[in-house]
């Protein structure tokens, strides 16, 4: 580790990639031929860019009030993956929008919903962060595990997904590890799951819908049942998720509770190693490597 400790040299880099989202619009439905399965991604690629930049505020909102300078050089890798993340869903959005999709709806609610959270004291801000990046952290973790997601996927599209799925876990206790710094409490943490599910889940919902309907799939019952249960059935991809998130109101909770160091490791070389995956897109190796040494 370097002498100041950088994103890059505590594990958080903040890797630039640039993806191909041209003929995006041809690619959809990228997840097992299923519109309704498909679009509840797209509702996760609409929420993205202005959750990610919430996630930023919230963070850097108390960055000088941390002295830990490992945590520092940890933040500054959270708010450079997840600005990261928002540019390349901007992107990817913007290829649904040239194919009609109207990736504008759930984008349009959810920064509604995060204008109402952004009236809660700050502190509490942080910990709706927390709620959502539990979230996240264990949607990358399916990501990565799911073998049907994998298989059935749009290999172009994966490519993003994999990415976004791997940072998230490099950087899943970064705000958890400011909030405690910063004498976060538990209540403050109880209330934040209650108010990030009253405010944004109704219209994520409510979202999923109207783009289903828009796109004329509302009427496909076979369809989307099979949509369903790709995502909620027993072994369904958000069922997991889904069971994961009571743990975060445990009194002991913490990410790093749930190791997933192995599972990162694994996905750093398939993704960057010597035959990385997705190294024609990484476009700043050199100077992490450099920052890292």
């Amino acid at each position: 580790m370097s002498a100041v400790p950088t994103s890059a040299s505590v594990g958080v880099p903040p890797r630039n990639m640039v993806f191909d989202h041209e003929g995006a619009e041809k690619r959809y439905p990228f997840y097992d031929g299923n519109a309704l399965a498909s679009l509840m991604f797209v509702v996760f690629s609409g929420i993205f860019p202005p959750g990610e930049r919430f996630f930023v505020d919230s963070v850097r909102a108390f960055r000088d009030r941390i002295e830990d300078p490992v945590l520092k050089a940890q933040v500054s890798g959270f708010i450079g993956q997840e600005a990261l993340h928002g540019r390349e869903h901007d992107r990817l959005n913007q290829a649904f929008a040239a194919r009609g999709i109207a990736v504008e709806v759930p984008e349009r609610y959810v920064r509604w919903s995060l204008r109402q959270l952004k009236r809660l004291p700050r502190r509490q801000q942080l910990a709706c962060t927390l709620f959502m990046e539990h979230f996240t952290a264990h949607l990358a973790e399916r990501w990565l595990k799911d073998e049907r997601f994998k298989a059935t996927s749009e290999p172009e599209m994966m490519k993003l997904w994999l990415w976004h799925a791997l940072e998230e876990l490099e950087h899943k206790a970064v705000a958890y590890d400011v909030f405690e710094a910063v004498g976060g409490t538990w209540g403050e943490r109880a209330a934040a799951g209650a108010l990030v599910v009253g405010v944004l889940l109704p219209g994520v919902l409510a979202s999923w819908g109207v783009l289903l309907a828009k796109e004329g799939q509302a009427g496909d019952l076979r369809g989307n049942l099979r949509g369903l249960g790709h995502l909620f059935g027993r072994q369904g991809f958000l069922t997991g998720v889904i069971r994961r998130m009571p743990d975060f109101f445990g009194r002991r909770f913490h990410p790093r509770r749930h190791d997933t160091a192995a599972l990162e490791a694994e996905w750093r070389e398939i993704l960057f190693g010597a035959e990385g995956r997705l190294n024609a897109e990484f476009r700043n190796r050199e100077a992490l490597a450099a920052a890292a040494a």
